[in-house]
Formats: structure tokens, sequence, C-alpha cells
């Protein structure tokens, strides 16, 4: 059965640490779409690099990769191998190039042996530590090839093995085994005074901390660890020491499942427990959205209760307090023990499965809420929590399907960015992200999509998978622009996502000159073939339109656009003859010793384009003499590139270049 995507109406719409994350839409969706949120990899990067403490082997893994550009890493699980992995990274950070990860093994992905997975200082991420044993087998097949490439074009390589992994002999000259910090106290630490909490607090001995460390953790345990003191802290009341809050990490940490099983047969009333709810999905909120939400929740489950008087009925000090919950002097709602909102909404989720499909509905009512206390963080937090919950229970495809829900046609601005939020949290899942990756390809490729929902897919691609996977997100979203009618944001995020990347430039050429070159393609090779990327020198000694496969892309593809301009319609015509004059231009003006080679490809598709070629010369004759009267320079030089493409036609069509260059100047004089 064939799919097609079909965009219905013109109407609106990583981060893995633990903070929220903010995607906005603009002001309204029919506006042209500017990427206004982008999780820089760096950013991360930068983090990771405040809170590692140098693991046993550092030095030599530092070094290994400053003289030979590649690194393996091999370690126990535990020892911070992939953190230790980004920060090598991080210090090798350059104006050129950008720091990637690859995913050996997943569609879309060019194979490791393959040049063009590199540019010129890029940083490399191949995280294998947790891969199965075939696809390691896989990988290490490639690796010779693509660390050469690396050590080619002076980039970086760091690959995390697995640890029961075995390695070519060729290779063990790169391999570094690495071991946790010698000193667990001081990652936690240094993780306390990167979240701020005063230094005179954590240096104290705490019989807590002592206990917690007193058997050998993993650095991720650790880092929670530090991360619940930091919040335990945030929401102690006044008074409250350094050994107060590392208690309380420790009681969240033991989990509180019994407690809040106990607490909620306790709780009988449908009121009590729409609000024990609602507490635990927008932990944080004003107390006015989370009075709000609970009435939304309460008409979603079923109808109403029997009304009471107002006067009579219980304020929300005194119900807050049966779900040990209290407002703050803020305003804000949270319960009096810490993590005891994760331990709610686990208990409810796991216990209660038919409230899961009311819980989607009713979050979608809640973020669309006219409230001004309903700021951005309490709606991403609730979307956060509610996605939690689907993939912590292994439900990717219901929060997939979810987010789909949301983005119906007609859904408002609010709706469409709980939809972002929700597929950003699948995407940056350590499980699920692959499937998140896979299902966006489905939609973008052969799904019927509203412009909703099209809108958010270009979004999630531009803004949340292009960053550290820009391939994946290339080859999305040119799937969504070669399908837009009405709108350009697919094809404008495109262009953005190509336009700082030569390696993102080579394999779009690429990738259209090897399809079927249908007009949706052809406007979007005339918006992505901008002369003055393909002639910059500025990075490398070689410009793209010096490399033969990049010529040879460009060749098919202004053969199929010549093409289409001596034999379509008037209105194609137009745009495919202003990119030909753009071309002559850059060529007299701005591409220097480059300028011969664009008039090279031009003339050379026009000699492939068959019975068509003496029009098609005809064509690019005409938009030369165009191209003198609108020249934004020398008018001699574009006179001088206007004879100089004439001679090449004349070479083309067999004739003598000095007899036809001087025939040319005859005709002009």
């Amino acid at each position: 059965m064939e799919h097609t995507t079909w965009v219905e109406g013109t109407q609106s719409v990583t981060h893995t640490g633990g903070g929220n994350i903010h995607v906005s839409l603009g002001a309204a969706a029919h506006e042209p779409r500017k990427p206004v949120f982008r999780q820089l990899p760096d950013d991360q990067l930068r983090w990771v690099r405040r809170v590692l403490v140098a693991p046993v082997n550092m030095g030599r893994a530092r070094t290994t990769l400053e003289e030979t550009g590649t690194v393996i890493l091999d370690g126990a699980p535990g020892s911070g191998r992939t953190a230790t992995a980004r920060v090598l990274l991080r210090e090798h950070h350059r104006p050129i190039g950008a720091f990637r990860e690859l995913l050996p093994g997943e569609q879309d992905e060019l194979p490791l042996r393959n040049p063009a997975l590199v540019d010129p200082g890029d940083r490399l991420l191949l995280d294998l530590s947790t891969a199965e044993a075939g696809l390691w087998h896989d990988a290490l097949g490639g690796l010779p090839a693509l660390r050469r490439t690396v050590h080619e074009r002076r980039a970086h390589l760091v690959v995390v093995m697995p640890h029961d992994g075995t390695l070519d002999p060729d290779l063990q000259h790169y391999r570094v085994e690495i071991g946790p910090p010698v000193c667990p106290l001081e990652v936690l630490r240094r993780h306390l005074r990167v979240h701020g909490v005063p230094f005179e607090h954590f240096l104290r001995n705490d019989v807590t901390i002592g206990e917690f460390l007193s058997d050998r953790k993993p650095m991720r345990e650790i880092a929670d660890f530090a991360d619940r003191i930091r919040r335990a802290r945030e929401s102690a009341g006044p008074g409250k020491e350094f050994t107060e809050w590392c208690a309380a990490a420790k009681r969240a940490r033991a989990g509180r499942r019994a407690e809040v099983a106990e607490s909620v047969a306790g709780l009988p009333e449908a009121s009590q427990r729409a609000l024990l709810i609602t507490v635990s999905m927008l932990h944080g909120a004003h107390a006015d959205v989370v009075h709000r939400a609970t009435a939304l929740l309460l008409n979603e489950v079923g109808p109403p209760e029997e009304e009471t008087p107002l006067l009579q009925r219980k304020d929300l000090a005194q119900r807050l307090s049966e779900i040990s919950a209290r407002s703050g002097p803020d305003g804000r709602v949270r319960f009096t023990e810490l993590d005891y909102d994760s331990a709610v909404r686990v208990h409810f989720w796991d216990h209660m499965p038919d409230l899961r499909p009311h819980l989607g509905a009713w979050a979608a009512r809640v973020v669309e809420s006219n409230d001004p206390h309903l700021v951005p963080d309490v709606r991403d937090g609730l979307v956060a929590r509610l996605a939690g919950e689907y993939l912590r229970t292994g439900r990717a495809e219901a929060l997939a399907a979810l987010a789909e829900r949301w983005s119906a046609q007609g859904a408002g601005r609010a709706r469409s960015e709980a939809a972002v939020q929700a597929l950003t949290c699948g995407l940056a899942d350590p499980t699920h992200g692959k499937d998140f990756r896979e299902r966006i390809y489905q939609w973008c490729a052969y799904r019927r999509l509203t412009a909703e929902f099209a809108q958010v897919l270009v979004q999630v691609c531009a803004d949340v998978l292009a960053p550290d996977h820009p391939d994946h997100a290339l080859i999305r979203l040119h799937h969504l622009a070669r399908r837009e009618r009405g709108t350009t944001h697919a094809l404008q995020a495109l262009c953005d996502l190509t336009a700082g990347s030569r390696r993102l430039r080579r394999r779009l050429l690429d990738r259209l000159a090897r399809g079927n070159l249908a007009p949706t393609d052809l406007a979007i090779f005339l918006r992505v073939s901008d002369p003055a990327p393909l002639t910059d020198r500025s990075v490398t000694t070689r410009a793209l339109v010096d490399e033969e496969e990049v010529r040879r892309s460009l060749i098919t593809c202004w053969r199929a656009v010549l093409t289409e301009t001596v034999s379509r319609p008037e209105g194609r015509r137009v745009a495919a003859r202003a990119e030909i004059r753009r071309w002559l231009h850059w060529a007299a003006e701005g591409a220097g010793d480059r300028g011969e080679l664009l008039l090279d490809v031009l003339v050379e598709a026009a000699a492939r384009c068959g019975e068509d070629r003496g029009s098609t010369f005809a064509v690019l004759y005409t938009c030369a003499r165009q191209a003198e009267c609108t020249s934004p320079g020398d008018d001699a030089r574009s006179a001088k590139t206007t004879d100089l493409l004439l001679q090449k036609i004349g070479v083309a069509q067999g004739l003598g270049p000095a007899a036809r260059s001087a025939s040319a100047r005859g005709g002009r004089s």
C-alpha cells in the first residue's frame, strides 16, 4: 500500500539533564519559522566538564587523543566512561567542525567506512558501551577506515567500547582503560559545588554521606544523590541544616511506595485522590493552577460529586494537609517529603491502569488553561512527568500516539508545544530514543499529516534532533519539505541546517541527485545550491565545488532544472532562471578562481539534456546577457564571464572555442 503525506490547512501551532526543556513555537505557526530554542551540545559538554572528577588514566586518554586523534575507552560500568568521552571531546572544541554522536546500525546513518561521515574539525562520539556483540563486531570492521578519515581531516574520535568486548590487535594502541575516581567523596562534593551548595556545608563530615559512600557506587548514583541533596535544600523550610538535607535525600532514595500505598488507602474520596494526583503531576505549580487542574481531572474521570454550598466546602489549605502537601509563601504547592510526588505518580500509574488514557486528555486541557500562573516551566514539567510514566513502563508507542493526538487538526499553540515536549522526552530517553527516531522518520516519510503536526515535527527535527544527530534531522526535514503544501517551514529549517555544515550540504546534494528529482526536489535544490558556500575555501583549501562527487550531484540536479526550464510552465522557469543568474553573478564577482567551475557545471548539465540541449544552451546564454544587465559589480567582469560561458558552450557543441568566442564578440559589436 502506498502511503503519502498531506498537509491540511495552514493554521497554528537535550537536554538529558534534570531540568525542564523549553520549546516555543512562536506567535503563530503561519508566521515564518525561526528556531527559538536549541539545546546546543556544547552546553551539555560544558556541564559535564564542570562536574567531572578525573577518573584513573584520564591523562593517558587525553594524551592518546591528542597524539593520534582517536582514543578507545574501556572500563567497568559506572566508572564514568561516557562522561569522560564527552569531556575529552569538549577539550578539543574548535571554531570549525561540530560535536556529533554516531549511531551505527540505525536507519539513515552512513557506514563508518564512508569518508562523508567526517568533516574537518569534527568531534565524534561513538558510544557502544551497551552494544550487543553483533553491533560491536560490525563497528570493529569499520573502525580502521573511520580512524583514517578522522586523522586525515584533523578531527577527533572517542569510542566507548563494551567492557566485555574484544579489540583487534591493530586498535589496541588506542585503547585506554579508565577507572572511577580514587575519592568518591570528591565526586559528590564537586556536584554539590556546581549545584550551588555553599562549601561550608558540604565540607563537614556527615553520617548519612559516609553511609552512602561506604560501598562503591557508580558515578550516576553519586550524581543522583547530589541532586537529591540540592532539591532537599531548595524545598526545606527555614532553619534546616545540611545534615537534614542529606537525611531527606536518603529517605527519598529509599523509595516511598509502601508509604504512598498506605496513604492512598486512607483517602477514599475522589476529590482527595484527584488532588493527590494533580499535585504529583504539577509539583511546584501555583495553588491556583492546582485548584483548577484538580477540577478538570474530576470532570475528566467522571461526573462531579454532589455540590456542597461554597462556604461549607473544605478550603485548599485543609485539603492539601490531608495529602501531606502545603502551599508555600510563594503560593506554590509541594509535598512535605522529598520525591513523594514521583512515588504518587508511580502508584497511580501502576495500580490504576484505567486512569492512564484520562491523564493524557486531562494534561491537554490543563496546558490550554488560560491561567497567568501556568508558565512554561509548569506546563513543560507536567508533560515531562506524564511522558516519564509512559517511558518508565515501556509504553513509548502510546506516548508517540498521544503527541500525535495533541496535534490534531485545529490544535492550538499550547497543545502543539506540549506535543513537541512529549517527543523531546522520548528522543532523550536512553532506552527508547532509537524507537522515537524511527517513528519520526515514518511520520515524516509516509504519514498523512495535519498542518499542526507537520509543524511539530519540523520543530522537533530542527531543534531537538539536529544538534546531536544532524543527518537524521536532514533526512526527515527533506521528507517534510518535499511534501509541504502552502508553507515553507520545513524547507527553511532544511536550509538553516545545511547552511552551517559543508558535510550536510554535500549529503543533501547527493541525496537529491540520487532521487527522482520531482518538481518539489528541484525547488529544494534551487534553495540549497547557493554558489557562495559551494565556492567557499575559508575552512579548507578545497571548496565543495572542487570535489568531483559534488560536481556530479550539481550537474545531475541542474540537468533536471534546465530540462524543466525549457519544457515547463513559466512560474518554474522564473525561479530557475533567477538561480542561473545568481550563479553567473557569483562566477563573475565572488567565486574567485572557482568561478569557471560554476560555468563548467552549468554547461555540462545543459550538454546532457539530449534533444533539448540546443534550447538549453540558448537559455544559458540568455540568462548570461540578462545577468550582465543586472550585475551588482563590474560590467567588464560580467561581460568576460558571458564570453567564457559562450566559449564553453561552443566547445560542448564541438565548435572551436576561439572561433566561437570571436563570433560572440562580433555579435555584440
